[in-house]
């Protein structure tokens, strides 16, 4: 399969809408580490459309919704529904796009200080930046605000 070209996909799946535009964000805040990586508590999140078993599977298009990972999940209950990328090796192998194996391990063997639990999920490609804006990045700020994550490691997908 090809490369999905997305700026002419996106005009036709939106034809009645101005032409999409990069979001640029040259005002985000820079915020520095106050402690060493290895004392840090690390918060996963992907975009990769990562769910377990029991949970919901999200929506294809413009689902602005979270899924809470507990940080000690079998990656044999995780499954993935994603439209924006073939998600045949990380049906396989979640750790493709959710590393939450390797990010035990980076605990387990004192790299980071602690792994948050829960760690989250969300199905990218949403393409009103309004809506990600407005509601997916306050749901998972004050999610993580809640507890003391001092990194957030993000894995696009």
């Amino acid at each position: 399969m090809a490369p999905i070209d997305y700026i002419p996909r996106t005009r036709e799946m939106y034809p009645g809408y101005l032409a999409y535009r990069w979001v640029v964000s040259e005002d985000a805040p820079w915020t520095p580490l106050r402690r060493p990586v290895a004392e840090s508590t690390v918060a996963l999140v992907t975009s990769g459309g990562v769910h377990m078993a029991d949970q919901e599977p999200f929506h294809i298009r413009d689902d602005t919704s979270l899924r809470e990972i507990p940080r000690d999940a079998p990656v044999s209950d995780m499954r993935v529904r994603h439209f924006g990328y073939l998600t045949d090796d990380a049906r396989a192998d979640p750790n493709c796009v959710f590393p939450i194996e390797r990010m035990r391990e980076l605990a387990a063997e004192g790299v980071i200080g602690d792994l948050w639990d829960p760690a989250y999920s969300f199905m990218g490609g949403i393409y009103s930046v309004r809506r990600v804006t407005d509601e997916l990045c306050p749901d998972l700020i004050g999610r993580l605000s809640a507890g003391r994550v001092d990194l957030l490691f993000l894995v696009p997908a």
